[in-house]
């Protein structure tokens, strides 16, 4: 298939068909631990990453010291508590792109901080309703030497209780499980199941690029949808949708048609191709 540039906004629709959201990477492909070659960023931010896809290397950062409840259920970190950065390298310096999960206490120190390193702040939105405690998800973007940029994310989420450090060896998932082949039949789409969330990533077709550099999947730039299954063939869901402008409102009336909330629209990227999050929440029943 034929690749086009997008030239115009391109918006994320965050859906909750039950609860909440956060990006997994697309096709659930296995990825590469970074090597030498990004040990000087595990260093500066304290956690390691992977090399995914288009040599991008994403280093998550979940939100495993807060307990939060949607509609009296407990949200998991891999649920829609997950803070990342995503690098890349160009022939000349890196790009950074990530989205940061904080309490609304410590967004003003954290974004001041961002802005006081040089990095840009591109949205601040809500991703669900009903939430205790509430937090508030806040995208960032940043070019530059790829260790400062590591450095400058680290310190910025030093105002907040972020855990640092490599966490400890998870067992195997406690709770419901949900049946993954007949979610992945209605979806048309694959995906994996990490920690017991089904995770299910669709990269766009069209090639997306922000100041001449394209902007790959695994930087956030592809619709993500996560079940948590919680019990009786039930789940709560959340997500984002990547879209151009135009396809904002239908998508947006299709959710609202068969009850899925839609919880924020917003700008994820400045001047650019890539542009707004609608986040929707609900709860469903597995097909």
């Amino acid at each position: 298939m034929k690749r086009s540039n997008i030239g115009m906004a391109v918006v994320g629709l965050v859906i909750t068909v039950a609860l909440v959201s956060r990006q997994p990477i697309p096709g659930g492909a296995e990825q590469m631990s970074g090597g030498d070659e990004w040990k000087a960023v595990e260093e500066a931010l304290g956690r390691k990453g992977a090399v995914q896809p288009g040599d991008v290397y994403r280093v998550g950062l979940p939100r495993t010291d807060l307990k939060v409840k949607v509609q009296g259920v407990d949200v998991k970190a891999g649920f829609a508590l997950g803070s990342y950065a995503a690098f890349r390298k160009t022939s000349k310096d890196a790009m950074v792109m990530g989205d940061l999960v904080l309490l609304d206490e410590e967004v003003p120190k954290v974004m001041s901080e961002l802005l006081a390193q040089g990095l840009s702040v591109t949205a601040l939105h809500n991703h669900l309703n009903e939430m205790s405690p509430h937090v508030m998800y806040m995208h960032y973007s940043g070019r530059g030497d790829v260790v400062k940029l590591a450095k400058s994310i680290r310190t910025a989420l030093g105002a907040s209780g972020t855990p640092f450090g490599e966490p400890a060896a998870s067992g195997s998932a406690a709770g419901p499980a949900i049946d993954q082949a007949q979610v992945e039949a209605a979806l048309g789409r694959s995906g994996r199941i990490i920690n017991g969330i089904l995770q299910v990533g669709v990269p766009r077709a069209e090639r997306i690029t922000d100041g001449g550099m394209e902007l790959l999947p695994a930087m956030g730039v592809a619709t993500a949808i996560n079940f948590q299954p919680t019990g009786n063939g039930k789940a709560a869901i959340t997500g984002d949708f990547v879209l151009i402008a135009g396809e904002v409102n239908p998508v947006a009336r299709t959710l609202r048609a068969h009850g899925i909330e839609v919880t924020a629209s917003t700008t994820t990227r400045s001047q650019t191709r890539l542009d707004c999050s609608i986040c929707t929440s609900g709860r469903t029943t597995t097909p």
